[in-house]
């Protein structure tokens, strides 16, 4: 495989890249949270033009989840971790920090292992090689 210029990561001692995946997509889980609910009460004239209202308000929070699209760049597998380098958003996922790999038709997904941790999604163009791929080196 060649790359015409400069990959914009910075690779750790002793590792090596395996493949490289230019105009990958990263996507990323984000939860929206909505507060429904309705009002009910009385309005009361105290004189022209002033009203006590009394009522109440009965509401709950409402949360979906939707898959974003955050950044386009570059997909770069080596043998400790795998970067994502695009103009918006950076990201190095060492393997030993990888909990669960989703595969999709045209990328894979990772789930970190932190307490926060969302699932983030690298559309690759090849989905079952870039699975296999990460898989296998995240087993060295």
């Amino acid at each position: 495989m060649s790359i015409d210029g400069n990959l914009p990561i910075n690779l750790q001692k002793g590792e090596q890249i395996v493949w490289a995946f230019s105009g990958s997509k990263y996507l990323e889980d984000k939860t929206r949270r909505q507060f429904v609910g309705g009002s009910q009460g009385v309005s009361i004239r105290v004189m022209k033009g002033v009203y006590y209202r009394v009522g109440a308000f009965k509401g709950q929070a409402v949360e979906h989840t939707e898959r974003i699209h955050i950044d386009t760049g570059w997909v770069v597998v080596t043998n400790k971790n795998i970067y994502f380098a695009g103009p918006r958003k950076s990201v190095r996922l060492p393997y030993k920090k990888i909990v669960s790999f989703e595969p999709f038709s045209d990328g894979v997904g990772v789930m970190r292992d932190a307490a926060t941790a969302k699932p983030q999604i690298f559309v690759t163009g090849d989905g079952w090689f870039t699975y296999n791929l990460v898989t296998n080196l995240s087993q060295l």
